[in-house]
């Protein structure tokens, strides 16, 4: 299930736009911070410095962060996951923004690159 950062909740736009790297894991890694460094099987940097994209919607919010084309991939193992981070912004400072599953796991080899399409994060108005 899909997990975004309080800190996101409070103002999308800002809280998207400091997130700078992308990780694919094998186990969900919530918002974890440690998690997700100890578990990665690559990450990429591209353009992951805000939305491509952030729209209203009738039912609340969306942010779109761009496709991953060329991610580098650390580890051998199958990937099931996502997490947007600040990237290691150093102390206490360090956050998972958002977290989720991909549509299906995928085969990763230590070495090789991965992609990934535009990750859709909504915000779903109170019901």
């Amino acid at each position: 299930m899909p997990a975004i950062a309080d800190s996101v909740l409070v103002d999308l736009t800002a809280g998207a736009a400091s997130g700078n790297r992308l990780d694919i894991l094998g186990s969900d890694p919530g918002l974890v911070y440690a998690t997700v460094t100890a578990n990665t099987l690559g990450n990429s940097t591209d353009d992951m410095t805000g939305p491509a994209a952030s729209t209203a919607a009738a039912s609340g919010m969306e942010i779109i962060f761009p496709p991953i084309t060329a991610g580098v991939v650390t580890a051998t193992s199958g990937a099931k996951f996502w997490a947007i981070t600040n990237g290691g912004a150093g102390g206490s400072s360090d956050a998972v923004l958002a977290s989720g599953p991909l549509s299906a796991t995928q085969a990763v080899t230590a070495t090789n690159t991965f992609s990934l399409d535009a990750v859709a994060v909504s915000i779903l108005d109170a019901a």
